[in-house]
C-alpha cells in the first residue's frame, strides 16, 4: 500500500471497546485477532474489520458506514457439486427490523421471506460477484449480508458488494476480485457518490447503482429522469473512479487478514471428448443453428444430441464406462453449439436467424385486445410477446410498503410475470422468484419516470405484464407492452418509453456488440445490456456481463446502439398510439381531486366518522381523506362524484351574512328551532324571536319536525350559526290558535313540565 493511501486511514480510538479501557481493549484484540482499517469515504467513515464476528466461516467482515452496519460472511462447501454444470452460488441478504429500531408486524413477531427489497440487493450483489469465479468451479458457496443497523441515511446495500467481495478476497474461497459498489445521483449538474436517502429519493435526477474492479465495469442498475447517453455514460465512470479507492483498501487488508486459497478441482471437458463430438457432429450443429424459429431450431438441437447419446452409449464398453462420460458428452455439445455461433457472429457477423448486427427483430403493435380492463396491449418483437394491462384505482389500492425504511406508500406499480409456457417448457406457478422481481422492477422504474404527477392524475396505477412468448430481452418487451397500454387506458404519461437489450461476442481483444439480442445470443454471450427510454433520454438501465469487465469504449457502442434502436421501437409503437387517450376507459372508475383546509378534516369526517360515513352512503361513493387535505372521491358514476364533492364543499364552506338557505327542521325546542341547510351538512339555530316578525308563544305555532323552512344566516355566535326566518319569503305564518293539546308533552333537563311562565322559558323576565 502507497503512503499516500495509507496516510487516509485513521487510527480508531476505542471503538467498539471504549468501555473496556485500553489495555483490556488491546488484550481483546489480540485474543480475537482482530484486523481493522478506517477511512474517510464519500464524506462519511468507513470502517472494516475481521476477527470478532462469525469466525467459523470461510470469510468474515463487519462494516460500518456512518451509523450504518453490515455483517458479511463467506462459505463454501468441501466437495463440488456433481449434478450441476453451472457454479453453484447462493446471496442472501437478511434485512432483520431490530436494525431500524422496528418490531416486526403480524401475529408471529419474526421476520418471514426477504422482502422485495431485500430480494432485488441480492440480486443485485450477485450478479455483480458471479462472474469473478474461476471458470469450472463447482464447490457451493453461500454469501450472507446482514444488516444490524440501518440509520436511515445510507443504504445497507451501498456497501453490500464491497462487504461480499471483501469477505471472498479475505477467505479462502478461489475469487478473481477485488470488486466494490457505489450509489451515483445527479442533483444540479453533478455527480453525487453515495448521496443520502433524502438526495436520492427528491432531488436527484438520477440513482445509478454500478460495481466494478480497479480496471472496469461488471455491473450497472439504475433509474433515471430523460437523461441522456453522455450523462449517463460520466455518471457511471465518475462511480468508478470511488471504486478504484475501495478495491485498494481491499487490497491493503487482504495482506494482513487473507487467507491462503484452497486449490479447488475446476472441471472441463476432457479434450478427446471435445474434438470426438466435434468430428461427429459439427456440420448437424452447424445446419441446426442457422434454422430461423426458436423452437424450430431447439427441436433439431435436441434431435442431434438424442443421437450422440444413443451412438456413444452403444460404442461403450459397458454402462459404467458411458455413465462416467455422459455429462462430459453433453457438456462438449453445449460448447459445440457455443463455439459455432460465437464464431459466426465474431469474424462472419452472422448471427443465427439471419440479422445484421443492429438489426432489429420485426415488431408488433396491438392496442385494446381485452375487453372490460382499463387498459390493454399486445408488444410482439420477434419471437418475444409481452401482454400489457392497467387498472385504475383510488388511495386506498395504493402499495403499501414495510421494511427497514419508514413505511411509505406507492401509487404507481409493475408486477412482471414468466410463466413457464412462454418458453415451450412444464413447471409450477407460483410467487415471482427472484428473475421476475428483477424484471418487474427494471420495468417499473423505466415507467415511473413519465408517470403524471398526482395531483393532475389521482388514481394509483397497477400495470401487470404477462410474458406469452420468451426469445431474448422480455423484460424490455414488457417496458413496451406497459407503455402502450397506459396510453390506451388515457393515463397522461408525459412521454411514450421503449426499451431494447444488446449484448457482446467477444475473445481477447476482438468484440462484436449486438442489437436486439435472442435468447442464445443471451444465453452464449458475454454481456446483457439492457436500456430503456424516451425520444429525449435515458430512464432506467442495467447491464450484466459474465467476463471480468468492459471498457468504456464497449459501453459507449452500446449505448449508442440502444439509442438508435429505442426511437425505431418508438417510431412503430407510436403507429399504434401517437399520444395517451383524452378519455378513461367506460370500465375505469372516476376520481375527481380536491385540496380542503387541513382544519376542516375533522368536519368533514364527522365525530366517529358520522358525516364521511353519511356521504358515501348517500352518494355510493369511495372518499379518501389525507392529511394534507387533499380528497380523492372516486365512482364509476360521474354524477355522483359531483354530488359528494358538492357536499364536502358545503361542509367547509362559511355561510356568509345574509346569505339565504332551504333547510330542513330537525330538532324544535322551546327557545327555538334548529334548521340543516347545505344538504344537511350544517345546522344553525333559529331563535323563536327570529322566527316571525310578530311575536310567537310556542315554535310550534309555526313549524313541526321536518319541514322545510327558508332561512338567512346571521352570522357564528360562539363558535354555532346563528339563522333567520325574518325577512324571508317562503315561510308559514304562525297559527295562534295552536291548541296546547296539539303539542308534544315536554321536561326540561332536570324535572318537571314544561311551564311557559317558568324560569326555563327564554321569554321570561324578571319583574
Amino acid at each position: 500500500m502507497s503512503n499516500k493511501l495509507r496516510a487516509e486511514y485513521k487510527p480508531l480510538s476505542a471503538y467498539c471497546f471504549f468501555s473496556l479501557g485500553y489495555d483490556k481493549e488491546e488484550k481483546l484484540m489480540n485474543n480475537f485477532n482482530i484486523i481493522k482499517r478506517e477511512l474517510e469515504f464519500c464524506g462519511r467513515r468507513l470502517y472494516i474489520e475481521t476477527g470478532r464476528m462469525a469466525k467459523q466461516a470461510n470469510g468474515s467482515v463487519f462494516i460500518r458506514y456512518g451509523d450504518t452496519s453490515i455483517l458479511v460472511t463467506a462459505t463454501m462447501g468441501k466437495e463440488p457439486s456433481e449434478e450441476q454444470d453451472f457454479f453453484p452460488l447462493t446471496v442472501d441478504y437478511v434485512e432483520k427490523m431490530y436494525a431500524s429500531g422496528k418490531i416486526p408486524g403480524g401475529f408471529f413477531k419474526r421476520e418471514a421471506k426477504p422482502t422485495t427489497d431485500a430480494t432485488l440487493a441480492a440480486r443485485l450483489i450477485d450478479r455483480s460477484i458471479r462472474p469473478l469465479f474461476p471458470d469450472g468451479f463447482r464447490n457451493p458457496v453461500h454469501v450472507v449480508v446482514n444488516v444490524l443497523s440501518y440509520d436511515g441515511e445510507n443504504e445497507p446495500s451501498e456497501i453490500g458488494v464491497f462487504g461480499a467481495s471483501l469477505a471472498l478476497m479475505i477467505s479462502d474461497i478461489p475469487f478473481h476480485g477485488p470488486i466494490a459498489g457505489v450509489t451515483v445521483g445527479y442533483i444540479e449538474n453533478q455527480f453525487i457518490i453515495n448521496p443520502s436517502q433524502n438526495e436520492l429519493n427528491n432531488l436527484s435526477q438520477l440513482n445509478l447503482a454500478v460495481a466494478g474492479s480497479a480496471t472496469s465495469v461488471v455491473m450497472i442498475e439504475s433509474a433515471a429522469k430523460e437523461l441522456s447517453e453522455e450523462v449517463m455514460l460520466d455518471a457511471v465512470y465518475a462511480g468508478h473512479e470511488e471504486i478504484k479507492k475501495l478495491c485498494a483498501l481491499q487490497n491493503d487488508f487482504v495482506a494482513e487478514a487473507g487467507k491462503e486459497k484452497i486449490e479447488v478441482v475446476l472441471q472441463s471437458i476432457p479434450e478427446e471428448i471435445m474434438a470426438k463430438v466435434e468430428a461427429d457432429y459439427g456440420s448437424r450443429v452447424a445446419e441446426a443453428a442457422m434454422l430461423f424459429g426458436k423452437q424450430e431450431r431447439q427441436d433439431a438441437f435436441d434431435v442431434t444430441e438424442a443421437e450422440m447419446l444413443e451412438k456413444y452409449q452403444a460404442e461403450a464398453e459397458n454402462e459404467e464406462t458411458y455413465a462416467q462420460n455422459e455429462k462430459w458428452y453433453k457438456a462438449a455439445y453445449e460448447e459445440l453449439i457455443r463455439r459455432y455461433v460465437r464464431d459466426s457472429i465474431l469474424n462472419k457477423h452472422h448471427r443465427v436467424d439471419g440479422r445484421s448486427l443492429d438489426d432489429i427483430r420485426e415488431v408488433t403493435c396491438e392496442i385494446d385486445v381485452l375487453p372490460i380492463v382499463h387498459g390493454s396491449a399486445l408488444f410482439t418483437r420477434g419471437e418475444t410477446q409481452s401482454l400489457g394491462t392497467v387498472t385504475l384505482g383510488g388511495s386506498s389500492d395504493e402499495q403499501i410498503v414495510d421494511g427497514l425504511e419508514t413505511e411509505y406508500k406507492k401509487r404507481f406499480y409493475l408486477h412482471y410475470n414468466f410463466p413457464p409456457f412462454s418458453v415451450g417448457e412444464v413447471g409450477k406457478m407460483g410467487a415471482p422468484g427472484r428473475r421476475e422481481l428483477g424484471h418487474g422492477n427494471l420495468a417499473e422504474r423505466a415507467l415511473i419516470a413519465v408517470m403524471p404527477d398526482k395531483e393532475i392524475f389521482p388514481y394509483t396505477v397497477r400495470v401487470v405484464t404477462d410474458t406469452l412468448e420468451s426469445n431474448g430481452s422480455s423484460s424490455q418487451a414488457s417496458i413496451c407492452s406497459g407503455c402502450l397500454a397506459l396510453m390506451a387506458a388515457g393515463v397522461p404519461i408525459k412521454a411514450p418509453v421503449a426499451g431494447i437489450a444488446n449484448g457482446l461476442i467477444m475473445e481477447g481483444e476482438n468484440y462484436v456488440v449486438l442489437t436486439d439480442i435472442m435468447g442464445l445470443e443471451d444465453h452464449l454471450g458475454d454481456m446483457d445490456f439492457k436500456c430503456a427510454g424516451t425520444r429525449d433520454g435515458i430512464t432506467a438501465m442495467q447491464m450484466d456481463i459474465k467476463i471480468g469487465g468492459i471498457t468504456k469504449d464497449i459501453m459507449q457502442i452500446a449505448l449508442d446502439k440502444a439509442h438508435n434502436a429505442r426511437l425505431k421501437i418508438l417510431d412503430i409503437m407510436q403507429e399504434c398510439i401517437a399520444e395517451p387517450r383524452k378519455e378513461l376507459a367506460p370500465t375505469a372508475p372516476r376520481i375527481e381531486a380536491f385540496q380542503v383546509p387541513v382544519d376542516k378534516i375533522g368536519e368533514i369526517i364527522g365525530p366517529n366518522g358520522k358525516m364521511i360515513k353519511s356521504i358515501i352512503e348517500a352518494c355510493q361513493v369511495e372518499i379518501n381523506i389525507e392529511d394534507d387535505g387533499w380528497v380523492h372521491i372516486l365512482s364509476p358514476n360521474q354524477e355522483s362524484i359531483r354530488k359528494a364533492k358538492e357536499l364536502i364543499k358545503s361542509i367547509i364552506r362559511e355561510p356568509e351574512i345574509g346569505e339565504e338557505f332551504e333547510g330542513q327542521v330537525t330538532r324544535i325546542e322551546p327557545y327555538g328551532i334548529f334548521v340543516k341547510i347545505l344538504g344537511g351538512t350544517k345546522e344553525g339555530m333559529v331563535h323563536i324571536s327570529q322566527m316571525h316578525t310578530s311575536r310567537i308563544g310556542s315554535p310550534e305555532d309555526m313549524v313541526k319536525l321536518g319541514d322545510i323552512v327558508h332561512v338567512k344566516a346571521l352570522g357564528m355566535e360562539k363558535g354555532k350559526l346563528s339563522l333567520t326566518m325574518k325577512g324571508v319569503e317562503g315561510n308559514p305564518e304562525p297559527n295562534h290558535n295552536s291548541s296546547k293539546q296539539d303539542r308534544p308533552n315536554r321536561r326540561d333537563d332536570r324535572k318537571g313540565s314544561y311551564h311557559p311562565s317558568g324560569h326555563n322559558n327564554p321569554n321570561y323576565r324578571k319583574r
